[in-house]
């Protein structure tokens, strides 16, 4: 489904600020996996999200989608086989159109001035109660007013209305209140589960990296430096994993946010 062989970026090549991003990355991803990644922060994964979606390209390796060299491809190309949701809120909706004229876009009805079938408007409203957030009573709305668990729980069902060949997620709840994050985790579940979608989700919060999908990997310094699925996971705790990365690492694991589950 996805391969990348051998991928390498680095940043700012050349001077004094020079960042190797991505080491000589490797990651085989079969279809149907939903891969949870964690790392400490700058270890390389929204990086490694750039890489697969064409944000830039890599200064070597391959990257392979459904068995197509994309590795050169352009970003606007791989988009239409590639569902992405970033930690801000804010992004991947249309902020001043309302939220049925974002699902059109969503559809490729095209959006703002096109014209939506009531067969169409009906379909919206069904994909919107699924969430659970009353957004079907609210389709005239404004995107940009909305809570951010609310247009992210829109942005996620936007990214899969029809359903990509890969989904992407960026720290999706990062930026939600506990509780509404919880929302959207399930919504989350949910959809990859009924979609049966391939998924990659990064996030802070291990405990969660260990609940959902079915493999975890965990990232440093531009490597993944473990890769975990089946039983030996199923028997994995958060202490485990903080003591594996020490030991791979061989230094602490420096994030507050990890080791506190939020």
């Amino acid at each position: 489904m996805l391969r990348l062989e051998n991928v390498t970026k680095t940043f700012n090549i050349g001077s004094a600020s020079a960042k190797k991003a991505l080491d000589d990355v490797s990651l085989h991803v079969k279809k149907g996996d939903f891969i949870t990644i964690i790392g400490s922060n700058g270890a390389g994964k929204s990086t490694l999200f750039g890489a697969i979606c064409g944000d830039f390209f890599t200064d070597c390796g391959s990257i392979f989608l459904d068995g197509e060299d994309v590795t050169m491809l352009e970003e606007y190309k791989r988009a239409h086989n590639i569902g992405r949701l970033f930690q801000d809120p804010m992004r991947g909706t249309a902020p001043g159109m309302t939220i049925e004229e974002n699902l059109a876009l969503a559809a490729g009805r095209g959006g703002w001035l096109s014209t939506v079938t009531r067969a169409e408007k009906a379909l919206f409203r069904e994909k919107l109660s699924l969430l659970g957030m009353g957004l079907e009573d609210m389709v005239e709305q404004q995107v940009g007013l909305l809570s951010g668990g609310q247009r992210q729980a829109l942005t996620l069902l936007m990214a899969t209305f029809n359903p990509p060949k890969i989904l992407l997620l960026d720290e999706h709840t990062a930026a939600l209140d506990p509780a509404t994050a919880d929302t959207v985790i399930k919504i989350t579940n949910d959809m990859v589960t009924e979609n049966s979608l391939t998924c990659l989700m990064v996030t802070h919060n291990m405990q969660s990296a260990l609940e959902m999908g079915n493999r975890t990997i965990m990232m440093d310094r531009g490597k993944v430096i473990f890769d975990t699925s089946g039983e030996e996971r199923s028997r994995l705790t958060v202490n485990d994993l903080t003591e594996r990365f020490s030991d791979i690492a061989g230094r602490a694991l420096a994030t507050d946010r990890m080791l506190l589950g939020i």
